[in-house]
This record gives C-alpha cells, structure tokens and sequence, in this order.
C-alpha cells in the first residue's frame, strides 16, 4: 500500500507540473517554430504518461470491484508504453528545431531514425497480441518482458544521437540553452536509472516532468529575444538564429524591410515612439508567415524579426528562391497602399532587400551590414536583389578598408597647389587620399561618407591636421613662399565638445604657427548652426587660425548668415565658374557672386580653374586666389615638394 501511494504521488505531482508547464507555455502564445510545437507534443506526452500511472495506481487497489476498472488499468498501462517510447524520439526533434538542424527524407541518416522509430514503436503498439513488453497473469500482477528492455536500449540510442548533435552545436548555443539542456538530459537520465535499479520507485516521469520545466524556463521562456513592445523577436533572437544557420550551413532567405518614411509616419500619427510602425503593419507582416504553415519535417516556420523598430526581417527556411521574391512583390506592392491607423491613411513606404544565406551572407555582421547601411541614393528600386546589393556589399568592404585604413597606413595627405593672379603659387589645400592594400585607391566621395557613418570622421581630420602640421614644421612651405595650407574641417566635428582644445593642442604638439593653417568649412553643412559655429570660429581665429568658406554657391544658405562668420576667405564652387561659360545666366551669377563678396571685402578663391580662357575671365574679375587642374591636380607630399622647389613637379 505503501509502495501504491508513493506511485500515485509521483504522478500526480508529474500531472500538475506538466499541467502547469503547458498553461504557461500557451499563455506564452509562442508556439510559431517547430522547436515549440515539440515542446507542447512532449508535454503533451508527460500528461498521458502521468495520468496513465494515476489511473494504474488507483486501479491496482480496486480491480477486483469491476470490470470496467480492470479495462481502464489495461488501457492505462498500453497507452503508457505506447506514449512513452515516443518521448526520447521527440526530445531528438526537438534538439533538431533548436539548432535548426533539418531532417531530410532523402537522407539515409533520417531514414534509419525513421525506420527505427517506426518499428520500435510497433512493439509496444502490438503488444495486446505478442506480450513481448508486458504481460498481466490471472491475479492481474503485471510482468515486464524482454521488449521493454529493447525499448529502453533504443530510448538510450536516440538519448546518445541527441548528446552528439548538441555536442556537435555546442557553439552556437547561448549559456542560458546550454544550462537548460544540460539539466534536462542529466534529470532524464537519473530518472531513468533509479527506475531501472529499483522498480517500486517509479519516478521516471516525475523526473522527465521537472526535466521539462528546466526546459520551459531556459529556452521556451525565450523573453531576453522578443520585443514585447514591438510584437516580434529582436536583434538578438536574429543574432542567434543566423549564427546557428551559418554553422549548420542551413540555406535560409531573408527579405529585409525597411521603412523609408519614418519621421512623416510619426509626424502624422502623432506618436513618439518608431514602435508605431509595428502596431500599423505588425498584423498583416505575420499574416504572411502564419498563412504558410508548418510541415512536421521542414524544421523552423517562417520567421519575422524587428532589429530595429523601423526595420523587419523575415527568414524563410523552405522557400525557393522564385516563391521568396513573389513575396516580396506581394509585400512591396501593398505598402504602396496607405495604411489604416484610427480612422486615418497613412503612407508607410519601404524598400525591400532580398539577401540569402549561402549567397550574399557569409557572416552575421554581413546580415546586420545590410540591415544597417544607407541605402543606395539615386534608385527607384524598391526591391534590391542580387546586382543590385553589389553597392551594399561594395560599401561594407570600404567600411571594413576605412576602419583599419589608420593601422595600416592606407591613408596619404596630398596637396593641391593654389596660385595668386600673378601665377605665383602661394598655398595648397590638403587633400585625403586612400590606397587599400585590398581596394587599391578608393576615392573620397567614397570613404569620407563611410567614415562619417561609423564615427572614424574625426579621427582622419585629425591625421590630416596632425600630417599638415609635421609638413608645416619642416619649413619647407614658408621657404617656397606659401602663406598658408588650407585644411577640411567636417563641421560636426567643430560643434562637438572639446574640438577647440584638441585643434589647439595638435598643433601646439607639433610646434608651427598657427596663422599658417586655414580651416575650410562647407557652406552647405555651415548652415545647419550658425550661431554655435561662429562662437568655435571666433575662439579659434583668437588663436591666430584662419577660416574660409569652401564650396560657395552649392548651399541653400541665408547669405547674410553666410557672411556673419568670421571668414578669411570665400571659395567659390567650380561649378559656378564652369556654369558661365554655358549661357548668360551662369555668367551673371558668377559675376554678382563675386562682385557681392568683394563688396563684403572678403577675399575669393575660385575653384575648377581648367582652361586658359576660365583664368582670362577671372583675371578680369580681379578674384584673389586660383585652384584646378589647369595649374596642377592633387600631389603627394614629395611630388608637390618637388614643385614648390623647382616650379616643375618630379
């Protein structure tokens, strides 16, 4: 009686703690990937098992009474042995949903799991007619046979088979999965053996109960990867996911979307937060992956991640490349719709990039490249696939020339000469030159935008500043008569704290005069604050610097804001010089522009200088300064030492 007690303990307990894993698992409302659906099948299974060993420890004490209760003990007990030699089975498919391992009926590895699972299940189910795994005599005692020993040993080869794959994924798996896994594995196979060496115990699914709350909490419970404000899994849960993909060599497609027009979404709904975005299109974007289903054998469902709020990304496991880009026309067509937001319409517009795993990703830093970059400008693609990525997969690999473009010296300062009107040469601009030892020389309008993106700006103005300098120093430039070395200046790094102090402090390190160094600041990015870059410009002019206004004429600027700064010199834009020559217009532009800048008795620089005929005019426009190739194009240090010296370049 003891014994029948501690049985009906045992099960009860494994009952209620099944039963209150599932609850909370479908409260959870995360069943959407095949990992969770194994997870309810195996729990599913504990229950059966658990009331099954209620039932029998019930039904030992009263089978006598009735019939009825000695068929329901009967029925208890097959259905225990039918259920549980499927549990070890199942706990195989689900290590292989997790790492996203997939099975394939073609392969001879699955078929012979298969097979097996198959055949070792048609034991137990044909026992009523072979008595190979049990068998109850005349006084209803039940007798295990030498099948249910087979069972165990088969149960043991699928519990080995799932140790070596976890083995074989150990990498990919966060310490969290590890630890869940972990504990699972050693509280089954405890249960299993103190079953095994004594009977009367009867905690094997007491053990295999609490090993699944180990699981629920370490990896059903996946709360650290979804984004409960947005609806969706997060960067992290993509992070993973794709390392697990790019380990196993999984293919998987991702359609990346992006929303284009985020600032007007907010602006007309009135909300604070980019989280909007996924209220308005969150339902119809998971729609699109609960409409497809999930096949029992194609592993992972479709899955839709948000990196970002304003970003999605939909991983696609089963699809061909022709069904994934009829989607993403399906979807680039309905955001050309308007969306409904409380009674409203509002515009969600989004470009679409089409990227799979072996093809255009190689790596997880390759996926968030592309989830992260600028979009290309200039396109009215709102679908990029294939050729069309080549601008993406070209800008990542300047970004990664870019970041390590200072530790291997891929950076040279060249110098452009500048010339008076008497064709004396009298200063230079120093100009930023990349050579790659992958890329070879990549441009600037190429490198200076990536540089600005990943915050290494500064750190180039800095090595131009602090290469002009050491130049400087040698003498060289006064000897030849040059009056100054006009350097770039990015005007975000003017605004931010402490410039004033790191520019005074370059050049007081190197030891040169400061009034030899002239800062040149784009008049288009000047414009975006003028009141605190006139203060940065009036401390810095204080110190003996020079400033001038680069690229004049290009900018939509307020002129008298323009000329509030404090500016030595105005460089007007070549395009203003080569505009003239083209019609009456171009030339009256010029021609005011310059008469207006001398009024404000400015000095003016004119830039693009190329023909005989441009250095006539400007002659008679009496301009101060000339810069172009007419006189000479960008030289290296040593080239242009060798023209300032000898009036010819080497």
């Amino acid at each position: 009686m003891l014994s029948n007690n501690f049985a009906f303990g045992t099960a009860l307990a494994s009952l209620l703690i099944c039963i209150t894993n599932l609850i909370y698992t479908l409260s959870l409302q995360r069943t959407e990937k095949a990992q969770n659906k194994i997870y309810i099948v195996i729990l599913a299974i504990l229950i059966i098992n658990a009331v099954n060993g209620v039932i029998s420890s019930v039904s030992q004490t009263m089978l006598t009474v009735s019939d009825s209760i000695n068929s329901l003990y009967l029925v208890s007990r097959y259905l225990y042995f039918v259920t549980h030699t499927a549990l070890c089975p199942m706990f195989l498919y689900y290590i292989y949903c997790l790492i996203n391992e997939r099975f394939n009926l073609a392969d001879l590895r699955t078929i012979i799991y298969t097979l097996l699972f198959v055949l070792i299940e048609l034991i137990p189910l044909t026992n009523p007619i072979t008595n190979w795994v049990y068998s109850i005599d005349a006084n209803n005692v039940l007798h295990r046979n030498w099948a249910e020993y087979l069972i165990y040993i088969m149960a043991a080869v699928y519990y080995v088979i799932a140790l070596r794959l976890l083995f074989s994924s150990w990498k990919v798996l966060d310490e969290k999965r590890k630890l869940g896994l972990a504990f699972f594995m050693f509280v089954v196979a405890l249960g299993v053996l103190l079953q095994l060496l004594k009977k009367q115990l009867k905690v094997e699914v007491l053990m295999e109960a609490v090993g699944s709350t180990g699981l629920l909490l370490a990896i059903e419970n996946d709360d650290e990867h979804i984004d409960f404000t947005l609806g969706f899994y997060n960067r992290a849960a993509l992070n993973m996911d794709v390392k697990r993909c790019l380990y196993k060599k999984l293919p998987v497609s991702f359609i990346i979307i992006r929303i284009t027009n985020t600032d007007s979404i907010l602006k007309l709904t009135g909300a604070e937060s980019t989280g909007i975005i996924a209220e308005i299109t969150g339902s119809y974007l998971k729609s699109l992956v609960k409409a497809e289903g999930i096949s029992a054998w194609k592993g992972n469902p479709d899955v839709i991640y948000a990196p970002k709020p304003d970003i999605f990304v939909m991983a696609m496991y089963s699809k061909s490349v022709e069904q994934v880009e009829k989607l993403a026309e399906t979807i680039s067509a309905r955001f050309e719709e308007t969306w409904d937001y409380n009674g409203k319409e509002i515009p969600v517009s989004a470009a679409l990039l089409l990227a799979d795993i072996p093809g255009q990703i190689s790596s997880v830093s390759e996926l968030f490249y592309m989830i992260n970059c600028p979009l290309p400008k200039n396109t009215d693609k709102k679908i990029l696939k294939g050729g069309a990525l080549d601008y993406i997969i070209r800008r990542q690999t300047v970004e990664k020339a870019v970041a390590r473009g200072l530790l291997d010296n891929s950076f040279e300062v060249y110098y452009q000469p500048i010339y008076n009107l008497a064709g004396t040469l009298c200063g230079a601009e120093a100009l930023l030159r990349m050579h790659d030892k992958e890329l070879g020389d990549v441009y600037p309008d190429e490198f200076i935008p990536v540089a600005e993106q990943i915050r290494l700006i500064d750190d180039l103005d800095d090595f131009v500043l602090d290469s002009v300098c050491k130049f400087i120093k040698t003498g060289v430039p006064q000897q030849n008569g040059l009056s100054s070395i006009s350097v770039n200046l990015s005007v975000t790094q003017c605004l931010r704290p402490g410039f004033i102090e790191r520019i005074n402090r370059i050049v007081e390190e190197n030891g040169v005069e400061k009034s030899f160094i002239n800062f040149d600041i784009v008049e288009s990015i000047a414009a975006s604050d003028y009141r605190i870059l006139s203060g940065v410009i009036t401390r810095l002019k204080k110190d003996g610097f020079m400033f001038s206004i680069d690229d004049y004429g290009t900018g939509y600027s307020n002129v008298s804001a323009v000329f509030s700064l404090d500016m030595d010199v105005i460089k007007i834009d070549k395009s203003l010089l080569w505009n003239s020559k083209k019609n009456e217009r171009g030339m009256i532009i010029l021609e005011n522009t310059i008469r207006m800048i001398q009024l404000m008795r400015k000095k003016i620089l004119v830039e693009g200088v190329e023909t005989s005929a441009q250095l006539e005019l400007l002659k008679c426009l009496n301009v101060n300064y000339l810069q172009g190739f007419y006189f000479s194009k960008p030289l290296p240090k040593a080239t242009f030492v060798e023209l300032i010296s000898t009036g010819k370049p080497a």
